[in-house]
């Protein structure tokens, strides 16, 4: 009987194992803003930002010198004059490595207080909801390329390593 249950145990880890692998990955994005030169001067923010897409659930990773810079979020009024004065969410937290989450779709607008945003070191992002999945038209025939027929390789060997793992279980369990 214990046997049994062993057996059935490792059944459902390994079948959640190959679910797991075999369903898409979907998540949010975690932004470095500015790349690989951080938030810092000297960089045009709006230029960084202008080919991306934020989506909700998205999250700002500000990584700056903690001892010159900060990251306040702002409205569009202080943000376009960049005033400091009145922050909606001061985001930073001490570490010079700081996360600001986009949880609602609208515009964010960020700015370094401390004289820094007339150097240029502000962002502003629209944050939208993730569009939906591409709906699945019928295949024409006529239009069948070669492309389409191996579309599905991305599927089939996950689940062939799940199928041999399970295989495996049972022929070691057996």
């Amino acid at each position: 009987m214990e046997k049994e249950v062993g057996k059935m145990l490792m059944v459902v880890v390994v079948l959640i194992c190959a679910v797991v692998v075999v369903l898409p990955e979907v998540g949010a994005t975690r932004w470095i803003v500015g790349g690989n030169m951080g938030w810092t001067t000297n960089v045009n923010y709006t230029v960084w930002a202008q080919d991306k897409h934020f989506y909700n659930g998205d999250w700002l990773f500000f990584v700056y010198d903690r001892n010159q810079m900060n990251v306040l979020e702002v409205n569009k009024t202080d943000y376009e004059s960049c005033n400091a004065d009145n922050p909606l969410q001061n985001w930073t937290r001490g570490a010079g490595r700081d996360v600001a989450p986009l949880n609602v779709t609208r515009n964010y607008y960020y700015i370094s207080g401390k004289g820094f945003c007339f150097g240029g070191m502000k962002l502003a992002v629209h944050v939208e909801n993730l569009p939906p999945p591409p709906s699945a038209s019928p295949l024409n025939e006529k239009s069948a390329s070669p492309t389409s027929i191996y579309g599905g390789v991305q599927y089939v060997l996950p689940a062939v390593f799940a199928i041999g793992t399970i295989w495996a279980a049972f022929i070691q369990y057996r």
